[in-house]
């Protein structure tokens, strides 16, 4: 009786925030100019999407669309200019260490890995700007970049971490704004059905798509790689099922893969993807179908990855639980290092022990879920709450 009566008072809890956060997102405004994900698209990838979705804009989002299209103009002739003076010297560039992939579902922990990771001075990553620039940022980061970060947050909105131009970005924008086709391109028409869901393991994709998404993704880690000739750390939650492909890329590649409670991830993540779709969507969103879109993008995100993780070798691959690495980042990282081969750990651990302590009194959210999501999870993530250990925390919830 008492834990049917505690539920209940959670399940109002849990009604009464998304009420909340619904009636913020109604009453918030509109910023045209401020700074989108999309800023830095070319013509082509813009108006792809702009035509494919009918221009279906809302009209509160108008101004920002055209703004956009006038941005496309200039990354497609900033674009231009970099490879007339830059072009020859890309293509010749050579990724000689071939890079580390952080895997894990999105709110699983994969930033906080990404970052322990490029504290390693021998370490590179795209940073925040390459990733909304990536068809010039060569030629632009220092003449944009020096004023860009006053129309940036300070932090993330769906757990207050650091961000800013100079952050670890995940390499998926920088595809979209290249004009590759992502399942990301969801967040620009959000009230659409999700885009380029094909994209997500690349399994039934063309092969001469499949040949221009990895054509594309070296181009850009060639550009990253002429800037700074370190190995190069990517972190992106869709990779996790491309571990066939990427290895088709770079064979002698290493793969970090981390886990987390999935009753803090589903919820997490759900918060995520609203707030993505507030802010970077050209539709006031109704989130119709969000929670069995993530639902289903996790079913079939473990399912390759189940499958594909048989072709890492165990000098290649290892899992980390997102606990144990908040409990002993450098002990934890420490094995990564030495498990991965990845040279002498002594050299990168003043920097991670230094973020570990700069970061050491960081509050993670709480998430509550009502009793018939928490459900749905349970029954639909089951094979990954007990692969991975997490059964005693579905327990707690009850």
């Amino acid at each position: 009786m008492l834990a049917t009566v505690k539920r209940a008072r959670r399940d109002r809890r849990v009604e009464q925030r998304e009420k909340q956060t619904a009636a913020h997102s109604g009453g918030s405004k509109d910023r045209p100019w401020e700074l989108r994900i999309w800023s830095g698209i070319g013509v082509k990838g813009w108006f792809r999407e702009i035509v494919k979705n009918r221009f279906n804009c809302g009209p509160t989002r108008i101004g920002m669309a055209l703004i956009l299209t006038a941005l496309s103009l200039i990354n497609s002739l900033l674009w231009l200019v970099q490879t007339a003076l830059m072009g020859r010297k890309i293509d010749r560039t050579e990724i000689e260490k071939h890079p580390i992939f952080v895997l894990g579902h999105w709110r699983s922990g994969t930033t906080l890995l990404h970052e322990l990771l490029v504290c390693d001075p021998r370490h590179t990553y795209p940073d925040t700007f390459a990733c909304f620039a990536p068809n010039h940022f060569l030629l632009s980061a220092k003449l944009f970049s020096w004023w860009l970060w006053a129309l940036l947050p300070r932090s993330r909105p769906m757990d207050d971490m650091r961000v800013g131009l100079d952050s670890p970005q995940e390499d998926e924008w920088a595809m979209c704004n290249m004009g590759v086709p992502s399942p990301y391109l969801t967040l620009m028409f959000p009230n659409h059905p999700p885009a380029y869901g094909e994209y997500l393991d690349l399994r039934n994709v063309s092969p001469s798509a499949r040949a221009r998404w990895k054509r594309e993704l070296r181009w850009f880690l060639k550009c990253l790689t002429f800037r700074n000739p370190r190995r190069i750390v990517l972190k992106t939650p869709q990779h996790t099922c491309r571990i066939k492909t990427l290895l088709e890329m770079f064979p002698d590649a290493r793969f970090v893969h981390i886990v987390r409670d999935p009753y803090t991830i589903f919820p997490s993540t759900i918060k995520l993807w609203k707030r993505m779709y507030r802010y970077h969507g050209l539709q006031k969103p109704r989130y119709e179908g969000l929670e069995e879109h993530v639902l289903k993008t996790f079913e079939r995100m473990y399912e390759v990855f189940e499958e594909d993780r048989k072709l890492l070798g165990p000098s290649r691959f290892l899992e980390v639980h997102y606990e144990e690495l908040v409990a002993d980042p450098v002990g934890r990282m420490r094995e990564i290092y030495q498990r991965l081969e990845l040279g002498d750990f002594e050299v990168a651990r003043p920097g991670i022990e230094a973020y570990a302590e700069r970061t050491k009194d960081y509050k993670v959210n709480r998430h509550e879920l009502a009793d018939e999501l928490r459900d749905r999870v349970g029954e639909r993530w089951k094979t990954y709450i007990e692969r991975y250990g997490y059964q005693r925390s579905a327990e707690r919830e009850k």
